[in-house]
């Protein structure tokens, strides 16, 4: 009983993740980690766990619940025609080796450096939402190979170390490249997919052996929020996309672009206050 007492807020705040995480998935064709990793990092900090471990721990388990919501999500995209597998292609191998490279770094770097790095991209990708810079600065280079080769490197390691799907930073490279909103929300969403797999592996094995961990971890990853929260973002995933296809583009980039500045003050705010 007392195990119940004290677990149970834990429990219902990972429900409560992993619904809102998957509507988000959908939505917005991101993996849900700006929600995943702050809300979890924040629950692990409350049950006494290392500062530390804690944000390693929300980043490479976050990354690993992508991996399921972004395959429900992107197979709900597919089914709208919304998924240019030719650009998919064409950027998945160089996602999987910049996501790989960037969870085997994350080991080497302080729970405040991944948090910084978390706040100062979420501001980026927030302006970016806003002003358009992105398009600007790159639309002329989209019918370039090497540059999307590039930015899926650049984008996979950047999203390994924040514990995202990548899809903040991929929609808008893909929207500048030329792509359509749902076209680039719904590749996004495959991307991810990627990007989950190996960076979750990077994660895992940097992990390994690491003391303080919470129980049922594997590496960086922790077995009870990625079941708990992936089982839940899966289920709730299709209901985001199908909004997606309904909803104001603008008015959603705006709320989304809020939403973030918010995360990355809350994370400069962690990195002061420790």
């Amino acid at each position: 009983m007392e195990l119940v007492t004290q677990y149970w807020p834990f429990v219902v705040g990972l429900m409560i993740t992993g619904v809102c995480s998957g509507l988000a998935a959908g939505l917005l064709g991101i993996g849900g980690g700006a929600i995943i990793v702050p809300a979890l990092a924040t629950a692990l900090s409350v049950m006494g766990f290392d500062s530390d471990v804690v944000q390693h721990v929300a980043v490479g388990t976050s990354l690993a619940i992508i991996i399921p919501t972004g395959f429900v999500s992107a197979r709900s995209h597919y089914k709208r025609g919304a998924l240019d597998t030719a650009t998919l292609k064409l950027w998945v191998p160089f996602i999987l080796a910049g996501t790989f490279i960037g969870g085997l770094m994350a080991g080497m770097f302080s729970g405040n450096v991944l948090r910084i790095v978390f706040a100062v991209m979420a501001f980026v990708i927030a302006a970016n939402i806003v002003s358009g810079f992105q398009t600007k600065l790159m639309g002329h280079l989209k019918g370039s190979a090497l540059t999307h080769r590039i930015s899926a490197a650049l984008v996979g390691f950047i999203s390994a170390l924040m514990g995202i799907g990548g899809g903040s930073l991929s929609v808008p490279t893909l929207v500048a490249f030329g792509a359509s909103m749902h076209a680039a929300v719904g590749t996004s969403a495959a991307i991810g997919v990627g990007i989950a797999l190996a960076g979750t592996l990077g994660f895992v094995i940097s992990g390994w052996g690491v003391a303080g961990l919470p129980p049922l971890s594997l590496g960086y990853v922790n077995l009870v929020a990625l079941l708990l929260v992936a089982v839940l973002a899966a289920l709730f995933a299709p209901l985001g996309a199908a909004l997606a296809h309904r909803l104001d583009q603008k008015a959603l980039k705006y709320v989304f672009a809020g939403f973030l500045v918010l995360v990355g003050l809350n994370m400069v705010w962690k990195v002061l206050a420790g």
